[in-house]
């Protein structure tokens, strides 16, 4: 089986639509998928209604900006349809993409304050007006107004890095409460691409305040072959599973939706322990 899990769409910071999405999947061949947008579920309601269409099996996800020890670490949760209609988990959602929005104006500004001529109302622009405005929205808007004068995406993406000029790190949302989130609502937290914490250290500690899977086939990592092997390894000794995917946002992305070989048994794995009925 071949399958992706961990995918974006313009429900958050991605540039394709659920249904354009959906539409590459299937034409590459691709047969279960996860969509995990940052902090919103809706493009996972979306694709309900269009898999059979494309003969998709679509498992639930959601990205979440978490802080652990004044680091900013990305969680995976997984779950069931039935994370869709869970009130405090949609109610939690929209706070945490208020409060990333609030972060992202203030992006702007330290930019502006460097003397790019960026505004506010054009990154709004490229965002869904019901999703969170991040950093990704920002960098699509510095791309376009950057990109005659050949400025490479790796310039603009240093600006968001640490130590760069709009690097604000999202610590209004603890690790450990992410985690507690995800399983309250029956799902599976995940720790998202391990090998691009600043401290890699920090992953095994992340791995031990509750039973939680492990991202491991992954392409945004130097030395890539490495880090897989390395991960995998203590996938097997600490993680309740392990899974992997594209991180995919669009076109541009450097790890194109499908790239990354994700072994079946991570999607069978999270089938069971969802008990997914896919």
């Amino acid at each position: 089986m071949f399958i992706d899990l961990h995918v974006h769409t313009k429900e958050s910071d991605g540039s394709l639509s659920v249904n354009e999405v959906l539409e590459l999947a299937s034409k590459k061949g691709i047969q279960a998928l996860s969509l995990t947008d940052h902090e919103t579920t809706h493009g996972v309601e979306i694709a309900r209604k269009y898999k059979d269409n494309f003969k998709l099996k679509i498992i639930p996800g959601v990205e979440l900006v978490t802080a652990f020890q004044g680091h900013e670490v990305h969680l995976l949760g997984y779950f069931n349809d039935s994370c869709l209609e869970n009130l405090s988990l949609q109610a939690r959602l929209k706070e945490l993409r208020y409060k990333r929005t609030s972060l992202a104006f203030d992006m702007v500004k330290r930019l502006q304050s460097e003397g790019l001529s960026l505004k506010w109302s054009e990154v709004e622009g490229v965002a869904n007006p019901e999703g969170t405005v991040s950093k990704g929205h920002i960098m699509y808007v510095l791309h376009d107004q950057l990109n005659k004068n050949d400025v490479p995406w790796s310039v603009i993406a240093a600006f968001f890095q640490p130590g760069g000029a709009a690097y604000i790190p999202f610590l209004e949302h603890a690790f450990e409460d992410a985690v507690d989130l995800i399983y309250s609502c029956h799902g599976i937290p995940v720790l998202a691409h391990p090998g691009l914490l600043k401290d890699p250290q920090l992953v095994n500690q992340l791995l031990e305040y509750r039973p939680i899977g492990l991202e491991v086939y992954y392409g945004y990592w130097e030395k890539r072959a490495d880090l897989i092997a390395k991960y995998e390894a203590l996938g097997r000794e600490k993680a309740i599973l392990t899974t992997g995917g594209s991180d995919f946002h669009g076109p541009y992305s450097l790890v194109q939706l499908g790239q990354i070989n994700v072994p079946n048994y991570c999607f069978d794995d999270l089938k069971f322990k969802l008990d997914l009925s896919l």
